[in-house]
């Protein structure tokens, strides 16, 4: 039987700076996750922390790390050729092919929550009619946080986009926060037939729910993706518990209509 919390040993081929303070580790796995899953990842005696998988293919993953803590910032130190420990993956990823394949999806993202969504936007970019349409809202802090640069240019070729920074203005780029730019989505265009993906920090997230609803949207058509910290990933440590929901069993991704509700 295997073991579900026994890491494994995995080959780091590339590490590539994103911004500042975020850093894309490639590590060579077979694992083959689904869009919005996490895995664990770790050094031993040191640590392990739970990071969202930001793409994947043949034989390798992405792990786009923002340095915020000793684990993470062990991880740093590391380069190509080195090991991490991996363990997962663990969680509910988006429904992808359940509930938004032929539909209009609006995506909304803040800073780093770019990431646990860029494999979806993928897909959807390499699969032309896998959505019927797709909106992009991306905003940063800053432009020294602006993660994806390449693939924020190349999701312009064929998604509605609309990237922003908190202050800083530069050229193609709006100034102000990701809920100033939700009523720039058309809603009623849709014909009740379309999905929204949140992702961010917790405020950020709500904010933009309420934005969203405000205009009309359903929180049934909402879907977020909780971004705790986790410990064992496998709901027996009860660190993640919100009331009778274990984020890490039953998310990380929730529809808003039980999403609302998960208040820590």
């Amino acid at each position: 039987m295997n073991n579900p919390v026994k890491p494994v040993p995995c080959k780091i081929i590339d590490v590539k700076k994103e911004s500042a303070l975020e850093y894309t580790f490639r590590v060579e796995s077979d694992i083959k996750p689904d869009h919005g899953q996490f895995l664990q990842l770790s050094i031993p005696k040191i640590g392990e922390a739970p990071i969202s998988v930001s793409a994947h293919g043949d034989g390798w993953m992405d792990f786009t790390i923002r340095s915020v803590g000793k684990v993470t910032d062990e991880i740093f130190n590391k380069g190509a050729g080195d090991t991490l420990f991996l363990r997962g993956p663990y969680g509910k990823g988006w429904p992808l092919e359940k509930e938004f394949k032929g539909k209009h999806l609006v995506v909304i993202t803040g800073g780093t929550g770019l990431a646990p969504v860029r494999s979806m936007l993928n897909t959807c970019f390499e699969n032309d009619g896998y959505v019927k349409s797709l909106s992009l809202i991306s905003g940063f802090k800053n432009e020294e946080g602006i993660i994806f640069k390449e693939e924020l240019k190349k999701w312009k070729e064929k998604f509605t986009t609309y990237y922003t920074l908190d202050k800083d203005q530069i050229d193609g780029w709006n100034v102000g926060f990701v809920t100033d730019l939700v009523k720039e989505i058309p809603f009623d265009s849709f014909d009740g037939n379309y999905a929204v993906v949140i992702v961010g920090p917790p405020m950020m997230m709500k904010f933009t729910a309420e934005k969203a609803m405000s205009l009309g949207v359903p929180t049934e058509k909402i879907w977020v993706s909780f971004e705790r910290k986790m410990s064992c990933a496998i709901g027996k440590c009860g660190h993640c518990r919100i009331d009778e929901t274990y984020v890490c069993l039953d998310g990380p991704v929730f529809n808003y209509t039980t999403a609302k509700d998960l208040l820590d």
